[in-house]
This record gives C-alpha cells, sequence and structure tokens, in this order.
C-alpha cells in the first residue's frame, strides 16, 4: 500500500488489505526470495505530502526514506535495508539477481560500456580454473 507506507496481503475470504509493517517511505517495487520480501522505498515528494496520503500523516518528507528493505514476510519484521543517500530519492522497481555475483550499473557512460561484455559459458569452460573465480560471468 504505497500511499501508506505499507507491505501487507489480501485475505481472499473478506477482500480486505492486512497490513504487515509499516516502512519509512513511499512503497514502489517488489521481489521476494522465500519468505524475504524486498521493497523499494522513495521518499515522500512535497506534492505528496499536499495531496494528503496517509503516508505524509505519518512522516514529514525530510523523515522519508529511499532505498530497499528487506521484510520477513512470516514474522512481519524489518530484517535488512539499504538506504540511498544524496540525490537518490526514489525507487521504482526492485528485481533479485539470482545467481549473479557482480551486477554493474553502467548508466550512460558510452566508453564504460563500449568496453563491457559478457563471456559466454562455452568460453569460460576454456579458461583455466585458476584464472577465473566461480560464477564470475562479466569481466
Amino acid at each position: 500500500d504505497s500511499g501508506r507506507g505499507s507491505l501487507g496481503h489480501v485475505d481472499l475470504q473478506s477482500g480486505r488489505y492486512e497490513p504487515i509493517v509499516e516502512l519509512p517511505g513511499f512503497t514502489r517495487g517488489l521481489d521476494f526470495a522465500g519468505n524475504l520480501a524486498f521493497v523499494g522505498l522513495s521518499r515522500l515528494r512535497a506534492s505528496t505530502v499536499a495531496g494528503g496520503i496517509p503516508l505524509a500523516g505519518r512522516l514529514k518528507p525530510e523523515e522519508s526514506q529511499c532505498g530497499v528493505w528487506v521484510v520477513d514476510i512470516n514474522r512481519g519484521q524489518i530484517v535488512a535495508f539499504l538506504k540511498f543517500a544524496g540525490n537518490i530519492r526514489e525507487v521504482f522497481a526492485v528485481a533479485l539477481l539470482p545467481g549473479i555475483r557482480y551486477p554493474q550499473i553502467t548508466g550512460d557512460d558510452a566508453a564504460l560500456i563500449g568496453n563491457s561484455f559478457v563471456l559466454p559459458e562455452e568460453a569460460l569452460q576454456q579458461v583455466p580454473e585458476t584464472l577465473r573465480s566461480a560464477g564470475a560471468r562479466c569481466i
């Protein structure tokens, strides 16, 4: 429930939303790993506060957080979080990358993109074991 800054579930019998946990930001983006929910949070905007959403009644914009929070959905507890600082104020999506050890965000750096490549699994098998790390796919 983004407007309340909460994570919950819908009771299929009653059709009612039941919150599991309240979080310190506007909730957007969600992915799961077992009983762990990875929830993206955005900071409140001034326009959101003026819009009268319930979260704005609970938090001031400067109290809201941006980042990814990890919630144990069985216990309804926050077990970890990663706060984004500086100019990063919003998260729009969250996606887990199973099996990926060294993900990178390249942005629009043309030189970096131009000098990056992925080594296919078939080619990686030809690299001597002593020169490769287990699971590495990007060089």
